[in-house]
C-alpha cells in the first residue's frame, strides 16, 4: 500500500519554485491531503503553496510512511539512512545520478530494514482511486494502468490517454528498478479496480519468465496487457556463432514473450492508447471477418486494404446478405464488402445504422468498420446534429445487443457525434491506420490466450557435464531426443573412408566435424558417388583445412524436400527460445522465421511451421508432394525441450532439417556450451 495508499508521505526536496521538480511532488502531494497526512520537508523553511516545510524528516511529528526522494544525488544516501533509523519503510526515488556502486549500496541498505524503493531515477507515481499524485506532470482521471521504465515516455503515455478521453488509472515510472521491479508494479494491477487496461514500457526486462507469468495473470483477471519496447541488441546478433543468434532479435523475442503471455505488442506509444481505446470502448472482439461501409468507394477500398495489412479479413457477402445490402442502397452501389453507400447517408443518415445492423446480423462478419464523413454531418450542417445523434444512439445499441465492435473512422475530428460516438462505446478515429493498427491487435489480443511455459521433463542423451563439440556429439545430443540423421561415421585419413563407407550407402557427403558454418569455408563436398570419390574429397579437404575429424556421411537426395533451420538459444531475459524458419545457407537473407518461448508442443511447432511465408513449399507448392509437416513439428519441439532443459547449452540448432513426403532429416548440427567463449 506503501505504493498506492499510504497513510502519510513526506516529500523531501520540496519546493517553492514552480520550475523544479520538489514544487510538482508537493503540490500533487498536497492534491491528496484530504486522503492521508502530508508533510514538506526542505532544509531553508520554504513555504510551498501556503504550507509550511520543516528542515528533516527528524523534525515531523511522526513517521511517514512513503518517503518522495528529491534531493541532490551526493545527499541522497545520507537521506536514506537518517529515514530507515527513523523507521521510513516506502521510499519513492525520483533523484538520478547516483551511480551504479552506491545505488547498490544503498539499495542493500534499503533492503536489510526489510523496506522497498520505486526507483531512483523515476518520474513517479500516481493513482486516481487513492488520490496519490506524486510525479510531473498532469493526470486525467480514467481507466488505462501505466507502467514505464522511462519516465518521460510513460508522460506521454498519460497525455495521449488524457486527449483520447480514456485516461489514466494508476501510474508508475519504475526507472533504474534497483529494488522494486515492473514486474511487482504490473502484479498490482491485478487487484486494482479502477485499472481495466494495462501499457508497460520495458527496455530491459530482466527476469522475463516471471513477467510472463505475471502478465497471463492480469489477462486471466480480465485486464489485457499492451506491451512496448524498444529495437534489437545488433551486440547480441554478432555475439551469437549459431544462424539462430544471428536471426532472432530482441523485438522477436519479445513478441514470442507476449504471445505466451497473452499480451499484444504495440510499435509507439500513439499506437498503444488507440489499441487501448478500443478495448475500453468496444466489446471484445470475437473473430477476424470485418464488413467496411464507405461514404465512396476510394475510402472503402483503402479501409479494406489497410485493415488486410493488419491481419483481418474483408470477406464478400453471401448473396442473401448482398440482397439485403442493396435494398437499402441506390442502384449501382457497391454491395459485396467494401459496401460503398454511393450518397445514401445524405438521403438518409438512418442508413448508417440500418446497414450496420443488417450485417451484424448477418453471420458473416464479426465487426463493422464505417469509414469517411460519417460524425461530420452535425458540425458541417448544424440542422443534422439531432438527426446524427440519434444513428448515434443506434449504432452503439447494436453493437452492445450484438457484442461486437463497431468502430468509426471519421473526417471530423471534435464533433459532438465523435464524441458521442466513444461515450455510447464506438471508437472513433481520424484515420483509417489508426483504425487497422487498433483493430488488428486488439483481435489478435481478443483471440489470444496465455501459454503455459512448463519446464521439459529430464531427456535422454548426453548428460550435462559432456561437452557437445564438434558435429558428431552434437549430432548425439539431438538424435537423442527422436531428430532422424543419416547414417554417418567418422574419418581421419582416406584410408579410414572404404570401411566407413562399407556401412553407408551412396552417395556420400564428407564434411569436416569441427567447424560450426561448415559451407562458409568450404568444410563440405556433397555428391561422391562412391569410396574412391569420398576418399579423393577428404585429402583435398585435410590439404586446405588440416588433420581433424572429419565425417562421412550418406547424402539426403530425396527430390522434393524443403529446407528448415531449428534452433534454440537462452536469451538473457526470457531464457530458453525456439526458432523455425527457411534453412540452409540462405537462412540470414531470408529471414523468414517463426520464434516462440521454450519448450513447445509438437502442436504448437506445427503453428509456427503453417506462419511461414514459406509455408506453402511444405504444403505442396504447385504439385509438389505435401512434406512430412508432422515429422518437421517433431523436430521443432525436440530442439525446443533440449534447449528448455539443458540450462548448460547456450546454442543449439539443425541446419538444414531437409523435410520430405516421408520424413524429415538433419543434416547439419551445432550444440554451444553455456560456458564457451563466442567468437
Amino acid at each position: 500500500m506503501s505504493f498506492s495508499d499510504p497513510s502519510s508521505v513526506a516529500v523531501v526536496g520540496a519546493s517553492a519554485n514552480p520550475a523544479k521538480w520538489g514544487y510538482w511532488l508537493a503540490r500533487g502531494a498536497l492534491r491528496g491531503a484530504h486522503r492521508r497526512k502530508v508533510y514538506l520537508v526542505n532544509r531553508s523553511g520554504a513555504v510551498v503553496d501556503g504550507v509550511a516545510t520543516s528542515p528533516s524528516l527528524r523534525d515531523l511529528p511522526e513517521v511517514p510512511e512513503l518517503a518522495v526522494l528529491c534531493v541532490p544525488a551526493e545527499t541522497l544516501p545520507e537521506v536514506v539512512d537518517e529515514a530507515l533509523e527513523l523507521g521510513v519503510r516506502g521510499f519513492l526515488g525520483i533523484t538520478a545520478g547516483l551511480g551504479v556502486e552506491r545505488e547498490s549500496r544503498m539499495v542493500d541498505r534499503i533492503r536489510a530494514a526489510g523496506a522497498r524503493m520505486v526507483g531512483p531515477n523515476c518520474l513517479g507515481v500516481y493513482d486516481a482511486a487513492t488520490a496519490l499524485e506524486l510525479a510531473w506532470g498532469n493526470f486525467t482521471p480514467g481507466a488505462l494502468g501505466i507502467v514505464s521504465q522511462s519516465g518521460q515516455l510513460g508522460l506521454e503515455l498519460a497525455g495521449l490517454a488524457g486527449e483520447a478521453g480514456i485516461g489514466v488509472s494508476r501510474f508508475v515510472s519504475v526507472g533504474n528498478q534497483a529494488d522494486v521491479t515492473a514486474a511487482e508494479m504490473v502484479a498490482g494491477l491485478a487487484g486494482h479496480d479502477r485499472t481495466a487496461v494495462v501499457v508497460l514500457y520495458l527496455e530491459s526486462f530482466m527476469d522475463g519468465r516471471r513477467l510472463v507469468e505475471t502478465l497471463a495473470e492480469l489477462r486471466s483477471a480480465g485486464k489485457p496487457v499492451i506491451v512496448l519496447t524498444v529495437g534489437t541488441s545488433q551486440a547480441g546478433r554478432e555475439a551469437a556463432l549459431s544462424h539462430t543468434g544471428a536471426l532472432t532479435s530482441g523485438t522477436e523475442v519479445v513478441e514470442a514473450a507476449c504471445r505466451a503471455a497473452g499480451a499484444i505488442l504495440a510499435q509507439t506509444p500513439a499506437q498503444a492508447v488507440d489499441v487501448a481505446q478500443l478495448l475500453l470502448d468496444a466489446p471484445a472482439p470475437v473473430g477476424r471477418r470485418i464488413a467496411v461501409v464507405g461514404d465512396g468507394g476510394g475510402q472503402g477500398a483503402i479501409a479494406a486494404d489497410v485493415l488486410s495489412r493488419h491481419g483481418l479479413i474483408v470477406p464478400p457477402l453471401g448473396t442473401a446478405s448482398c440482397a439485403e445490402v442493396s435494398a437499402l442502397l441506390p442502384s449501382g452501389a457497391g454491395v459485396r464488402n467494401p459496401i460503398d453507400l454511393a450518397g445514401a447517408g445524405e438521403r438518409d443518415l438512418s442508413t448508417y445504422s440500418r446497414l450496420v445492423e443488417v450485417l451484424l446480423g448477418s453471420g458473416e462478419v464479426d465487426g463493422v468498420v464505417l469509414t469517411g464523413y460519417f460524425g461530420s454531418y452535425g458540425a458541417d450542417a448544424p440542422s443534422l446534429v439531432e438527426a446524427e445523434l440519434k444513428v448515434v444512439d443506434e449504432l452503439g445499441a447494436l453493437a452492445r445487443r450484438h457484442a461486437m465492435p463497431v468502430v468509426v473512422h471519421s473526417m471530423s475530428r471534435d464533433s459532438a457525434a465523435v464524441h458521442a460516438l466513444r461515450e455510447h462505446g464506438v471508437p472513433t478515429y481520424a484515420t483509417i491506420d489508426q483504425v487497422g493498427w487498433s483493430l488488428g491487435p486488439a483481435t489478435e489480443l481478443s483471440l489470444r490466450t496465455p501459454r503455459p511455459l512448463t519446464t521439459a521433463p529430464g531427456l535422454p542423451g548426453a548428460p550435462a557435464d559432456e561437452s557437445p563439440d564438434g558435429y558428431l556429439a552434437a549430432r548425439a545430443v539431438i538424435a537423442a531426443l527422436g531428430v532422424a540423421f543419416p547414417g554417418a561415421a567418422r574419418v581421419r585419413t582416406a584410408g579410414d573412408v572404404p570401411l566407413a563407407a562399407a556401412g553407408l550407402r551412396p552417395p556420400y557427403v564428407v564434411k569436416a566435424a569441427w567447424l560450426a558454418h561448415k559451407t562458409e569455408v568450404g568444410g563440405v563436398v556433397v555428391g561422391l558417388r562412391n569410396a574412391e570419390e569420398a576418399a579423393s574429397a577428404l585429402d583435398g579437404l585435410r590439404a586446405r583445412l588440416g588433420e581433424g575429424d572429419y565425417v562421412l556421411e550418406e547424402m539426403d537426395d530425396r527430390p522434393h524436400t524443403v529446407e528448415l533451420i531449428v534452433g534454440g538459444r537462452r536469451d538473457p531475459a526470457f531464457g530458453p527460445v525456439v526458432l523455425v524458419g527457411v534453412g540452409g545457407t540462405v537462412s540470414e537473407l531470408h529471414r523468414d522465421i517463426a520464434v516462440e518461448l521454450a519448450p513447445v508442443t509438437e502442436q504448437e511447432a506445427a503453428r509456427m511451421l503453417r506462419g511461414l511465408k514459406a509455408f506453402p513449399l511444405l504444403d505442396g507448392w504447385r504439385g509438389a508432394p505435401r512434406t512430412d509437416l508432422a515429422a518437421a513439428a517433431a523436430a521443432v519441439a525436440a530442439v525446443s525441450r533440449l534447449v528448455a532443459d539443458r540450462p548448460d547449452l547456450a546454442e543449439c540448432e539443425v541446419n538444414p532439417l531437409r523435410v520430405g513426403q516421408d520424413g524429415a532429416l538433419a543434416v547439419d548440427a551445432l550444440v554451444v556450451q553455456a560456458t564457451e567463449e563466442k567468437a
